[in-house]
């Protein structure tokens, strides 16, 4: 086999505390939700339900206009690495894709922000989030990536997500840092965990990279795809032998 017949990796990003330092939807309920969503906060981390009802409950809850909610989300920090990032993946030719359990209408008011460098990276990949909807004061959400088939409820199911955009079975990659991407790991060749994420993986020997930043994801999958490389190209030179 070929370098060009073989599949090339995919990337899968995680956006809440993974491409944004903060997570923007507990900005929004710290901000702007009466504060009974901490009880369903509760409720979610203990498997009592999943994020798809916790999340439209705690959103029921948020009391804030559209000028307001902007405002907040303009303030969230995007991680100084996605750019270095990016680019290394346009670099090897892989695509960057972005599945979320937060809100379409949150990632896209963020990445705004990030400037044109950022947008065009992206522009190969896909966006896949809930959607949030604000009318007068009060939000709507829906959940459009397979909450009638999710066995735990998940507001996006990434694993079902990670298998639809990987047709060819490309080794699949996955940056996360936290609850919600713990069945996104399963699906996944290679691993990178930070936060609540890298403590899953390792109360469930799960293989996985530690990472601080997103600068540390792209020196490293950038020696990992190397390696890979250099695997194919001694196996080559094998065969020809």
């Amino acid at each position: 086999m070929t370098e060009l017949q073989t599949p090339k990796a995919i990337l899968f990003l995680d956006f809440d505390g993974t491409i944004t330092r903060r997570d923007a939807v507990d900005v929004i309920l710290e901000t702007y939700a009466d504060p009974k969503w901490l009880a369903f906060e509760a409720e979610w981390r203990a498997g009592r339900i999943g994020s798809r009802d916790c999340l439209q409950a705690q959103m029921s809850l948020v009391r804030a206009t559209r000028k307001q909610l902007d405002a907040l989300l303009d303030q969230i920090e995007i991680d100084e690495g996605l750019v270095t990032l990016l680019e290394m993946c346009a670099a090897h030719d892989i695509p960057a894709h972005i599945v979320s359990d937060g809100f379409d209408y949150c990632i896209r008011r963020v990445l705004s922000g990030a400037g044109k460098r950022v947008a065009a990276l992206l522009r190969g990949g896909r966006v896949c989030a809930g959607h949030l909807e604000g009318r007068g004061h009060r939000w709507r959400t829906e959940f459009p990536f397979f909450h009638q088939t999710c066995g735990h409820g998940c507001a996006t199911c990434k694993p079902a997500l990670m298998r639809l955009l990987n047709r060819t079975n490309a080794p699949a990659i996955f940056v996360g840092d936290g609850l919600s991407d713990r069945y996104a790991v399963e699906s996944a060749d290679l691993v990178f965990a930070k936060d609540g994420l890298a403590s899953h993986c390792i109360d469930h020997s799960i293989e996985h990279i530690s990472f601080q930043n997103l600068g540390e994801v792209a020196a490293r999958l950038d020696r990992w795809l190397a390696g890979r490389v250099f695997l194919r190209e001694e196996t080559s030179a094998r065969v020809s032998a």
